[in-house]
C-alpha cells in the first residue's frame, strides 16, 4: 500500500443523530474525517412513533456524495451501523411497507405482554439469551403482525435498520449477525434463526433472510447510485452493523478481562465472553447476550446513558433556555455533591417528555430534596449514572465470578469528563476513556479487515491504539462515593 491512503466511508446512525465519516488508513494509522452530520429525531404519526427512513436515507446519500469528493484515490467501500432492535418490512418488489417504528413506541409494552402469554420470560431468555424488554424486535414484530398480518406475505422480508440501508444501497437483502443478535430471534450465542421460537409464535419463516457475518461484502452500489454519485463500483460491506459491536472492535485494549461502557444515548455496559450467561440470576439482574464481530458474546446490560441529559436539554430549549454541553457541566461543577440521586433506568424515564420535571418528582417521591437548578439536575443525572455503572460492575462480578479490573469507556460520553471521573470514583477502578468515535472507527477498521488491509480483531485493536488518544481516570474520594452508593442502593423503584 506504501504511503497511499486507502479510503472507506462509515455511516453511523445513533438514536439522536447520525454522521458519515471518511476513514483513511495510511500504513498502520487510521484517521477519521466527519463529512456529514445530521439530526435523527422520531416522528409521532397518529398513534405511532416512527423513524423517518426516507429522510435518513437522503442524509446517507448526502454523506456519500460529500465523502467521495476530494480524495486522492477512490473510496473503496461503505458500511452502515445503527442502534439495535428496530426493523422494517420490504415487499417482493423492494418497496418499504411502512416507516420503521421507534423502539420507544408506547404500544410495545402490550405486545410484550401478548408474547409472554405464549412463552415465559425464563424460557425466552434460555432460548435466545436476550433479556425480555418491551423494545425487543421479537415483541415489536409479534404485535405488528397481529395488527397487520397482510404485510407479511411470502415475498416480504424483515431487515434490521442497517440491513435496510444496505439493501437500498446494494440491492442485496441479508441480516448481519451482530444486529440480528439484538432481536431475541436467534439461538443464544449462535448465528442462526431460532426456528422453534419463530414457529411457536406463529411468525412466518419466510420473513427472515440469510444471516451474514461481519466482514461480508454484500455487493456494490446500485447502478443508479453510482451514476448519481459519479463514482465507480464502491463496495457495500457488513461490519459490526450494531453500533456497539463496531465500537467494541475499536477499543484499544491489550488485556482481555476488561469491562466496557459504550456511552451514548444508551450506555451499554458489559464484558466479552466465549459463551452467553443464561442463568436465572443473569436474567433477574437484567443482562442480555449479543454477538461480537469475532463470534464471541457480549454479556451486557442496557443502561439509560445520556438520554436523561439529552431530554433535559431539549426541554430547556423548548423553554428558550439554550445551554452548550460545556455550560451544563460548568453549572453542575458548582453544586455540592450527592444531594439528590435517581434511578436512571426507571420505566417512567423511557419516553420523551419534560424530563426535568420528572426528575424533580422522582426525587420528591423517594424522600429526597428536588433538584431545582439546571446545575443540580445535571449533577443528579451524572452522579446517578456513575453509581448505576458501579452497580453493574458489581452485578457482572456476581454472574461471571470475576471482577473486571478496568473499564474502557468509548462513545460520545467520553466528551463528558465529569461523567468519566465520576464513573472511576464510583466503581473504584480506572476508567480508560476513548476513542470518542468508536463506532465509526470500528466500522472503518472492520471494512479494512474485509479488504485484507487489517487482520484479526487483535490487529484491529492495535491499529485503534496507535491511532487514537485515550485518557485514564483514577478513582478519587472513595469514602464519600461509598456512602452515596449505599444511599443509591436503597432507592425504591417507583412510578412517577
Amino acid at each position: 500500500m506504501g504511503n497511499q491512503a486507502s479510503y472507506v466511508l462509515a455511516a453511523d446512525f445513533g438514536a439522536g443523530s447520525g454522521r458519515v465519516v471518511r476513514g483513511a488508513l495510511d500504513g498502520r494509522r487510521l484517521t477519521l474525517q466527519e463529512v456529514h452530520r445530521f439530526a435523527n429525531e422520531p416522528v409521532q404519526l397518529g398513534d405511532e412513533l416512527c423513524w423517518d427512513f426516507l429522510r435518513l436515507f437522503h442524509e446517507l446519500k448526502q454523506g456519500i456524495q460529500k465523502g467521495v469528493e476530494g480524495t486522492s484515490s477512490p473510496v473503496q467501500s461503505i458500511a452502515v451501523d445503527t442502534w439495535g432492535v428496530d426493523y422494517a418490512l420490504v415487499d417482493g418488489a423492494g418497496r418499504l411497507r411502512r416507516n420503521p417504528r421507534h423502539y420507544r413506541d408506547a404500544r410495545h409494552a402490550k405486545f410484550m405482554n401478548d408474547v409472554l402469554a405464549v412463552v415465559s420470560e425464563r424460557e425466552l431468555y434460555s432460548m435466545s439469551g436476550v433479556l425480555p424488554q418491551q423494545i425487543n424486535t421479537l415483541f415489536q414484530l409479534f404485535g405488528h403482525l397481529q395488527e397487520s398480518a397482510a404485510e407479511a406475505d411470502e415475498d416480504t422480508r424483515l431487515l434490521f435498520m442497517p440491513d435496510l440501508f444496505h439493501y437500498y444501497l446494494s440491492g442485496e437483502q441479508a441480516c448481519e449477525y451482530t444486529i440480528a443478535s439484538t432481536s431475541g430471534l436467534l439461538h443464544a450465542g449462535e448465528s442462526r434463526w431460532n426456528e422453534a421460537l419463530i414457529s411457536r409464535l406463529g411468525l412466518p419463516a419466510s420473513l427472515f433472510p440469510r444471516l451474514v457475518q461481519p466482514g461480508t461484502v454484500l455487493g456494490t452500489l446500485t447502478g443508479d447510485l453510482m451514476n448519481e454519485f459519479r463514482t465507480g463500483p464502491m463496495q457495500v460491506v457488513c461490519t459490526g452493523s450494531h453500533d456497539t459491536a463496531s465500537a467494541l472492535a475499536a477499543i484499544p485494549a491489550f488485556e482481555s478481562d476488561f469491562a466496557f461502557i459504550s456511552c451514548g444515548t444508551w450506555s451499554l455496559m458489559g464484558v466479552e465472553r466465549e459463551l452467553p450467561v443464561l442463568s436465572d440470576l443473569s436474567r433477574e439482574l437484567g443482562f442480555t447476550n449479543e454477538g461480537t464481530v469475532s463470534g464471541r458474546v457480549r454479556t451486557l446490560k442496557n443502561r439509560s446513558g445520556l438520554w436523561l441529559l439529552q431530554e433535559c436539554r431539549r426541554q430547556w430549549q423548548r423553554e428558550n433556555r439554550w445551554y452548550s454541553h460545556e455550560e451544563l457541566i460548568q453549572c453542575a461543577s458548582t453544586v455540592r455533591s450527592h444531594q439528590s440521586l435517581l434511578l436512571p433506568g426507571d420505566d417512567d424515564f423511557i419516553s420523551p417528555g419534560d424530563m426535568p420535571e420528572r426528575i424533580r418528582r422522582h426525587c420528591l417521591n423517594t424522600g429526597q430534596k428536588a433538584p431545582e437548578t439546571v446545575g443540580a439536575i445535571v449533577r443528579c443525572i451524572l452522579e446517578s449514572l456513575a453509581l448505576e455503572f458501579r452497580q453493574t460492575l458489581d452485578e457482572l462480578e456476581q454472574i461471571t465470578g470475576t471482577r473486571p479490573p478496568v473499564i474502557h469507556m468509548v462513545g460520545g460520553g467520553v466528551h463528558n469528563r465529569m461523567l468519566c471521573q465520576f464513573t472511576a470514583n464510583a466503581a473504584g477502578v480506572p476508567v480508560i476513556a476513548g476513542p470518542v468515535e468508536a463506532s465509526s472507527a470500528g466500522n472503518c477498521l472492520l471494512q479494512y479487515a474485509a479488504h485484507g488491509e487489517a487482520g484479526s480483531l487483535s490487529d484491529v485493536r492495535d491499529i485503534a491504539a496507535a491511532s487514537f488518544d485515550t485518557e485514564t481516570y483514577m478513582p478519587q474520594d472513595s469514602e464519600c462515593w461509598e456512602e452515596a452508593y449505599g444511599r443509591y442502593r436503597q432507592l425504591p423503584r417507583l412510578k412517577i
